[in-house]
């Protein structure tokens, strides 16, 4: 028994150190079993430890230059956006947008559109405030007229561009706005513009069609690095507004699209419009100011326009064009670096009796064509009023125009310059141009009537109503040396932690 006992306490109340060498050791079998444990343990800590990193948030810093940087952040997500190209995120974006107004004066706020497609009709924009599409992140208008708010006619227009009447509000939209940025890191605007197009060639509209981008009345506006597709109507449409800057925007329509304009600064004072690609079935950038006496009424030129390294394709339009809608007035416009393939005309101006208002002070250099009906276009003649009630006897005033330092090749004419009768267009002033011709051009080379002005070093040599001065006169177009405001605003590298998992 007490041999039993002994056995006993052996096996369970013997420190380890007492082990004995000829019985069993359970304190062995105690630490392997603890051993065993605590690798099993490790090894779950280990395995939920990589589970979790790998399910981890992500921190991405987002960095982009802007002309003001926002103190607070929103994802569309949080406001239930759903990118899945099927769900309607008109109600998001609003709400999004009116949630992040409280700080417009604090600092202000930006939201973040993530990588998905974004379907959603007009939403209205706020002061001091970007609106940030990433890479990926598209935005794709809906093809739903209901989902489109009714606005009235531009003052300027006195009517719709396609119908009598009101027009509809652009996919992105804001008025009496100070401080707002569109940008991305190319992220996409889409207008999904076919059904739009067939209504307007089929005459099935009641009003006029909407705008991907229209800022009006404001100050402060920067449109930059995005990608803008098959807008119903024109592309980007600043109006009424100062210190405008559109940067490193690409534009793409079909060319054979109805009035895709890509970039139309309407009545508006200190604009730049740089780096930007444009293939459209319009304009590539139309400058305006208003419509007959609609706009004589108004009374808001465009002035003080930069236009630097822009690349355009238009077969049946300008690459810039001067009106048609210039009533209020157009003046110092300069623009420089420009490429041109396969386009209608370089540079076009576009006005009729009853516009009233001027074109004056353009300044156009360094400009490369290829594939050209003509050069130079200038239409006195070129109609379309909003009604009959324009005045027949305010006449345009279009004067000083500059056009110097450019090469063109295989161009059908150099040149089509019609001003009115009794109004000629004066002040044109052409120099050290080469036009290179297609092999089988048109006869007169230069069509000039209601014209006067100079020229030096111009090929093929101009019409007698442009004499050549001679090679002496070849700076006699001016540039002016002195820059414009709008043409040194520095931006700012501004940045935003996102996070995913």
């Amino acid at each position: 028994m007490k041999i039993f006992q002994a056995q006993t306490r052996t096996k369970l109340d013997l420190p380890c150190s007492m082990k004995m060498e000829f019985l069993p050791n359970p304190c062995a079998r105690l630490e392997g079993l603890k051993r065993a444990l605590v690798l099993v343990a490790l090894a779950v800590m280990m395995f939920t430890v990589g589970a979790e990193s790998r399910r981890k948030r992500h921190l991405d810093m987002i960095r982009y230059s802007a002309i003001s940087c926002r103190a607070h952040s929103a994802s569309l997500t949080d406001f239930g956006g759903v990118g899945d190209g099927i769900t309607l995120n008109t109600m998001a974006f609003q709400a999004a947008i009116n949630y992040l107004s409280q700080y417009e004066a604090q600092g202000g706020s930006q939201l973040f559109v993530p990588p998905g497609r974004w379907l959603t009709g007009s939403f209205n924009l706020t002061s001091h405030f970007t609106l940030y599409l990433q890479r990926d992140a598209v935005l794709l208008a809906s093809q739903d007229e209901s989902d489109w708010p009714l606005i009235d006619p531009l003052p300027s227009y006195g009517r719709g561009r396609d119908t009598e009447g009101g027009r509809y509000s652009s996919l992105v939209f804001g008025t009496n706005l100070t401080d707002v940025v569109i940008t991305g890191d190319n992220g996409t605007i889409d207008g999904q513009g076919q059904l739009w197009w067939q209504k307007f060639r089929s005459g099935q509209l009641n009003y006029t069609r909407p705008y991907l981008i229209e800022i009006m009345h404001s100050d402060k506006v920067q449109i930059s690095n995005l990608t803008l597709l098959n807008s119903p109507s024109w592309n980007v449409h600043p109006v009424y507004s100062s210190n405008v800057i559109v940067q490193g925007i690409t534009i793409l329509a079909p060319t054979n699209s109805p009035n895709t304009d890509g970039i139309n600064p309407d009545s508006c004072t200190n604009t730049k419009i740089e780096d930007c690609y444009i293939v459209s079935g319009d304009d590539c950038v139309a400058v305006k100011s208003g419509w007959d006496e609609y706009g004589i009424a108004y009374g808001m030129p465009t002035k003080q326009l930069v236009i630097r390294r822009l690349t355009c394709i238009s077969p049946t339009s300008a690459v810039i064009a001067l009106g048609s809608e210039m009533s209020g007035g157009i003046e110092d416009v300069r623009a420089e670096d420009i490429l041109a393939i396969n386009s209608e005309s370089g540079v076009r101006i576009k006005t009729a009796v009853g516009r009233g208002g001027y074109v004056k002070d353009i300044y156009v250099k360094g400009m490369t064509m290829r594939t050209m009906k003509w050069v130079f276009w200038m239409t006195g003649n070129y109609g379309s009023h909003p009604d009959n009630n324009y005045d027949p006897n305010a006449l345009p005033l279009i004067q000083n125009i500059n056009y110097r330092d450019m090469v063109a090749e295989n161009v059908t004419m150099a040149a089509r310059l019609e001003g009115i009768s009794g109004d000629p267009f004066t002040g044109i002033c052409i120099s050290n141009v080469t036009i290179g011709l297609v092999q089988k051009p048109k006869k007169l080379q230069w069509n000039c009537t209601d014209i006067a002005g100079i020229s030096s070093g111009v090929v093929p040599q101009p019409c007698d109503a442009l004499p050549d001065q001679g090679p002496e006169k070849l700076p006699a177009c001016k540039f002016p040396e002195e820059s414009l405001s709008i043409a040194e605003v520095e931006v700012q590298v501004c940045s935003y932690k996102t996070t995913h998992w």
